[in-house]
Protein backbone atom coordinates (compact mmCIF):
# COMPACT_ATOMS: atom_id res chain seq x y z
CA UNK A 1 0.00 0.00 0.00
CA UNK A 2 1.71 3.29 -1.09
CA UNK A 3 0.25 5.61 1.72
CA UNK A 4 2.47 4.96 5.26
CA UNK A 5 0.50 5.41 8.69
CA UNK A 6 2.41 8.29 10.70
CA UNK A 7 3.13 6.08 13.59
CA UNK A 8 6.49 6.28 12.94
CA UNK A 9 9.44 7.73 14.76
CA UNK A 10 10.39 11.29 14.29
CA UNK A 11 13.22 13.37 15.11
CA UNK A 12 12.63 17.05 16.21
CA UNK A 13 15.12 20.02 16.96
CA UNK A 14 14.59 22.97 19.08
CA UNK A 15 16.18 26.20 18.78
CA UNK A 16 15.37 30.14 19.56
CA UNK A 17 14.88 32.29 16.65
CA UNK A 18 17.97 34.54 15.82
CA UNK A 19 15.39 37.39 15.27
CA UNK A 20 13.34 37.09 18.25
CA UNK A 21 14.56 35.48 21.22
CA UNK A 22 10.96 35.08 22.17
CA UNK A 23 10.47 32.46 19.70
CA UNK A 24 11.95 28.94 20.03
CA UNK A 25 11.20 27.03 16.74
CA UNK A 26 10.59 22.86 16.70
CA UNK A 27 11.08 21.62 13.75
CA UNK A 28 10.38 17.73 12.43
CA UNK A 29 13.84 16.92 11.00
CA UNK A 30 11.46 13.90 10.19
CA UNK A 31 9.58 15.14 7.39
CA UNK A 32 12.15 18.38 6.30
CA UNK A 33 14.77 15.97 5.48
CA UNK A 34 12.46 13.27 3.75
CA UNK A 35 12.37 12.94 0.02
CA UNK A 36 8.54 14.60 -0.89
CA UNK A 37 7.79 16.55 -3.91
CA UNK A 38 4.75 17.62 -5.53
CA UNK A 39 3.60 15.47 -8.35
CA UNK A 40 1.29 17.50 -9.65
CA UNK A 41 0.61 16.32 -13.53
CA UNK A 42 2.76 13.81 -12.94
CA UNK A 43 1.17 11.03 -10.75
CA UNK A 44 -0.70 13.12 -8.32
CA UNK A 45 -4.25 11.33 -8.25
CA UNK A 46 -5.84 14.49 -6.45
CA UNK A 47 -7.75 14.30 -2.97
CA UNK A 48 -10.51 13.19 -4.25
CA UNK A 49 -11.08 10.28 -6.95
CA UNK A 50 -13.50 11.74 -8.26
CA UNK A 51 -11.52 14.86 -9.78
CA UNK A 52 -7.98 12.99 -10.17
CA UNK A 53 -6.40 16.22 -12.32
CA UNK A 54 -7.22 18.93 -9.90
CA UNK A 55 -4.92 17.79 -7.03
CA UNK A 56 -5.71 19.01 -3.97
CA UNK A 57 -7.05 22.81 -5.88
CA UNK A 58 -11.05 20.77 -5.36
CA UNK A 59 -12.32 23.02 -2.76
CA UNK A 60 -10.69 26.00 -3.56
CA UNK A 61 -8.42 28.04 -1.03
CA UNK A 62 -9.27 29.67 2.28
CA UNK A 63 -8.16 32.99 3.22
CA UNK A 64 -5.15 33.26 6.12
CA UNK A 65 -6.19 36.80 6.62
CA UNK A 66 -7.46 40.42 4.81
CA UNK A 67 -3.43 40.80 3.91
CA UNK A 68 -3.46 37.17 2.47
CA UNK A 69 -6.48 37.90 0.19
CA UNK A 70 -5.25 41.50 -0.90
CA UNK A 71 -1.70 40.03 -1.80
CA UNK A 72 -3.74 37.46 -4.36
CA UNK A 73 -5.68 40.12 -5.61
CA UNK A 74 -2.84 42.34 -6.59
CA UNK A 75 -2.20 39.74 -9.19
CA UNK A 76 -5.35 38.72 -9.89
CA UNK A 77 -5.67 41.82 -11.60
CA UNK A 78 -2.49 41.04 -14.07
CA UNK A 79 -4.11 37.47 -15.42
CA UNK A 80 -5.43 37.55 -18.97
CA UNK A 81 -7.49 35.15 -20.21
CA UNK A 82 -4.63 33.33 -22.03
CA UNK A 83 -2.91 32.50 -18.54
CA UNK A 84 -6.18 32.00 -16.90
CA UNK A 85 -8.85 29.18 -18.65
CA UNK A 86 -11.67 30.70 -16.04
CA UNK A 87 -11.00 34.74 -16.49
CA UNK A 88 -14.33 35.46 -17.68
CA UNK A 89 -15.86 33.59 -14.91
CA UNK A 90 -13.84 35.57 -13.14
CA UNK A 91 -14.98 39.06 -13.83
CA UNK A 92 -18.63 38.13 -13.36
CA UNK A 93 -20.29 39.86 -10.53
CA UNK A 94 -19.69 36.62 -8.31
CA UNK A 95 -15.75 37.83 -8.66
CA UNK A 96 -13.32 35.18 -8.01
CA UNK A 97 -14.15 34.13 -4.35
CA UNK A 98 -17.33 33.28 -2.16
CA UNK A 99 -18.11 32.64 1.47
CA UNK A 100 -18.25 28.91 2.83
CA UNK A 101 -21.28 27.66 5.07
CA UNK A 102 -18.89 29.28 8.26
CA UNK A 103 -19.20 32.68 6.31
CA UNK A 104 -15.04 32.21 5.33
CA UNK A 105 -13.84 33.74 2.53
CA UNK A 106 -11.96 31.87 0.13
CA UNK A 107 -11.75 30.92 -3.91
CA UNK A 108 -14.89 30.48 -5.64
CA UNK A 109 -15.14 26.78 -6.72
CA UNK A 110 -16.25 26.50 -10.82
CA UNK A 111 -16.53 23.63 -12.68
CA UNK A 112 -15.19 21.61 -9.61
CA UNK A 113 -12.32 23.03 -8.85
CA UNK A 114 -10.98 26.34 -7.80
CA UNK A 115 -11.29 28.96 -10.02
CA UNK A 116 -7.98 29.35 -10.64
CA UNK A 117 -7.06 25.85 -12.22
CA UNK A 118 -6.91 25.37 -15.10
CA UNK A 119 -7.67 22.21 -16.98
CA UNK A 120 -5.21 19.78 -18.97
CA UNK A 121 -6.58 21.12 -22.48
CA UNK A 122 -6.07 24.34 -21.62
CA UNK A 123 -3.64 26.46 -24.07
CA UNK A 124 -2.29 28.48 -21.55
CA UNK A 125 -0.78 25.62 -19.60
CA UNK A 126 -2.72 23.29 -17.02
CA UNK A 127 -2.44 23.67 -13.32
CA UNK A 128 -2.85 26.93 -11.25
CA UNK A 129 -2.99 30.14 -13.53
CA UNK A 130 -1.51 32.23 -10.52
CA UNK A 131 1.33 29.76 -10.37
CA UNK A 132 1.89 29.68 -13.76
CA UNK A 133 1.72 33.21 -13.85
CA UNK A 134 4.69 33.39 -11.62
CA UNK A 135 7.08 31.37 -13.41
CA UNK A 136 6.38 33.45 -16.66
CA UNK A 137 6.93 36.39 -14.97
CA UNK A 138 9.62 35.62 -13.05
CA UNK A 139 8.00 35.94 -9.47
CA UNK A 140 8.05 33.51 -6.92
CA UNK A 141 5.00 31.40 -6.82
CA UNK A 142 4.88 31.84 -3.09
CA UNK A 143 4.40 35.42 -3.41
CA UNK A 144 1.30 35.21 -5.82
CA UNK A 145 -0.70 32.82 -4.77
CA UNK A 146 -2.89 32.01 -1.03
CA UNK A 147 -0.85 31.51 1.82
CA UNK A 148 -2.47 27.95 2.65
CA UNK A 149 -2.06 26.88 -1.40
CA UNK A 150 2.01 27.02 -0.95
CA UNK A 151 2.58 26.16 2.34
CA UNK A 152 0.72 22.92 1.80
CA UNK A 153 1.89 20.34 2.73
CA UNK A 154 4.30 22.07 5.00
CA UNK A 155 2.73 23.53 8.61
CA UNK A 156 3.18 26.55 10.93
CA UNK A 157 1.80 26.41 14.21
CA UNK A 158 2.10 28.77 17.00
CA UNK A 159 1.89 28.03 20.51
CA UNK A 160 2.60 29.84 24.14
CA UNK A 161 4.62 27.68 26.57
CA UNK A 162 5.25 28.61 29.88
CA UNK A 163 8.94 27.89 31.31
CA UNK A 164 7.36 27.27 34.95
CA UNK A 165 9.82 30.02 36.14
CA UNK A 166 6.87 32.61 35.11
CA UNK A 167 8.36 33.13 32.05
CA UNK A 168 6.96 31.73 28.88
CA UNK A 169 7.88 31.87 24.99
CA UNK A 170 6.14 31.27 21.87
CA UNK A 171 7.11 28.03 20.17
CA UNK A 172 6.79 28.11 16.30
CA UNK A 173 6.25 24.48 15.03
CA UNK A 174 7.37 23.53 11.38
CA UNK A 175 6.29 19.93 10.42
CA UNK A 176 3.92 18.28 8.35
CA UNK A 177 0.53 19.14 7.43
CA UNK A 178 -0.69 15.54 7.95
CA UNK A 179 -4.55 14.42 6.94
CA UNK A 180 -5.39 15.45 10.48
CA UNK A 181 -4.50 18.68 9.71
CA UNK A 182 -7.88 18.78 7.81
CA UNK A 183 -9.90 18.11 10.83
CA UNK A 184 -12.32 14.96 10.32
CA UNK A 185 -12.77 15.25 6.80
CA UNK A 186 -9.20 14.48 6.41
CA UNK A 187 -9.46 10.98 6.96
CA UNK A 188 -12.20 11.06 3.91
CA UNK A 189 -9.26 12.06 1.13
CA UNK A 190 -9.11 9.31 -1.32
CA UNK A 191 -5.53 10.32 -1.52
CA UNK A 192 -3.22 12.25 0.35
CA UNK A 193 0.37 13.02 -0.90
CA UNK A 194 2.54 13.41 2.57
CA UNK A 195 2.31 10.20 3.46
CA UNK A 196 2.46 8.86 0.04
CA UNK A 197 5.24 6.80 -0.87
CA UNK A 198 4.46 7.32 -4.17
CA UNK A 199 5.37 11.49 -3.87
CA UNK A 200 8.20 10.44 -2.06
CA UNK A 201 10.66 10.77 -4.95
CA UNK A 202 12.40 14.17 -4.64
CA UNK A 203 15.54 14.38 -6.06
CA UNK A 204 16.77 17.13 -2.43
CA UNK A 205 15.06 16.77 0.71
CA UNK A 206 12.39 19.00 1.47
CA UNK A 207 14.62 22.01 3.46
CA UNK A 208 16.08 22.51 -0.04
CA UNK A 209 13.71 21.87 -2.54
CA UNK A 210 11.23 24.03 -0.06
CA UNK A 211 13.80 26.34 0.51
CA UNK A 212 11.94 29.82 -0.26
CA UNK A 213 9.03 28.50 1.82
CA UNK A 214 10.56 28.08 4.45
CA UNK A 215 12.65 31.15 4.53
CA UNK A 216 9.37 32.86 4.15
CA UNK A 217 7.82 31.10 7.18
CA UNK A 218 10.83 31.43 9.38
CA UNK A 219 12.98 34.02 7.95
CA UNK A 220 16.74 34.28 6.90
CA UNK A 221 18.25 33.79 9.71
CA UNK A 222 16.22 30.80 11.23
CA UNK A 223 16.75 28.63 7.95
CA UNK A 224 20.27 28.94 8.11
CA UNK A 225 19.94 27.24 11.44
CA UNK A 226 17.65 24.89 10.02
CA UNK A 227 19.82 23.99 7.20
CA UNK A 228 23.27 23.08 9.82
CA UNK A 229 20.74 20.85 11.97
CA UNK A 230 18.91 19.51 9.13
CA UNK A 231 22.42 18.71 7.45
CA UNK A 232 23.69 17.01 11.06
CA UNK A 233 20.63 15.08 11.07
CA UNK A 234 21.58 13.16 7.66
CA UNK A 235 24.83 12.60 8.47
CA UNK A 236 24.08 10.07 11.46
CA UNK A 237 24.48 6.96 10.14
CA UNK A 238 21.13 4.23 10.73
CA UNK A 239 19.42 6.75 11.54
CA UNK A 240 15.50 5.38 12.57
CA UNK A 241 13.83 8.53 12.39
CA UNK A 242 13.54 8.31 8.31
CA UNK A 243 10.02 9.13 7.11
CA UNK A 244 9.09 5.94 6.53
CA UNK A 245 7.53 7.12 3.28
CA UNK A 246 10.92 7.55 1.71
CA UNK A 247 12.54 5.11 -0.63
CA UNK A 248 15.27 2.62 1.27
CA UNK A 249 18.93 4.12 0.84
Amino acid sequence: MPEVLLDFPRAYTEFTDPADATQVFRCDLTWLTSRWTCIFGQGCKGIYATAPDSGCCTLGAHFSDDDDRDRVATFVDQLGPDDWQHHAEGHEPEGWTETDEDGDLKTRVVGGACIFHNDRDFAGGYGCALHGWALGHDVKPHEVKPDVCWQLPMRRRFRDVDRGDGTTYTEVEIGEYVRAGWGPGGHDLDWYCSSNTEAHVGREPVYVSNADELVALMGEGAYEVLVRLCEEHLSVPGRSTRHAADPTR
